[in-house]
């Protein structure tokens, strides 16, 4: 008993040990977040504090870091950039009318530098070619679009 009492510390670096290859496995960040309380406990262990405290502190400190840090670093974690792929990608970009188009025939609009075949999003409309047009679906290969509006002066 007495041998466990001189090398307590160790106990403790052995258990954050463990509970750390755990998390790697988990993944979760729970298992982590104990391991850092048992870091705690083994510097209270060194610290030469009553084995209770010990506990105590290492219990807090895994509940602290469960409670107040865990929750930002899963925010953190599930955030990231929206990507967007395919053709999904130019909906909402703006484009050149290349080929008049109306609701009765198909035109060209001019996109990021690619061609596409165009509707206008309102089939009454009729939309000539040099107007600037906003994309507002993409249906097959076929962008449907609506005219920007323009200032003139």
């Amino acid at each position: 008993m007495d041998w466990l009492a001189r090398h307590l510390w160790e106990a403790w670096l052995g258990l954050a040990i463990v509970l750390g290859v755990a998390e790697m496995f988990s993944l979760d960040l729970i298992v982590g977040m104990l391991a850092i309380g048992a870091l705690v406990g083994m510097v209270l262990a060194i610290a030469d504090v009553h084995v209770a405290i010990q506990v105590l502190g290492a219990a807090g400190a895994s509940i602290a870091m469960l409670a107040l840090v865990r929750p930002s670093m899963i925010k953190k974690l599930h955030s990231g950039p929206e990507l967007e792929l395919g053709h999904g990608k130019l909906v909402g970009t703006q484009g050149i009318v290349i080929a008049e188009m109306s609701g009765l025939s198909t035109g060209r609009i001019t996109i990021g530098g690619e061609d596409w075949s165009a509707r206008p999003y309102d089939e009454t409309m009729t939309i000539p070619a040099g107007e600037t047009v906003e994309v507002l679906a993409i249906k097959g290969a076929t962008a449907y679009v609506h005219p920007v509006a323009r200032l003139d002066y």
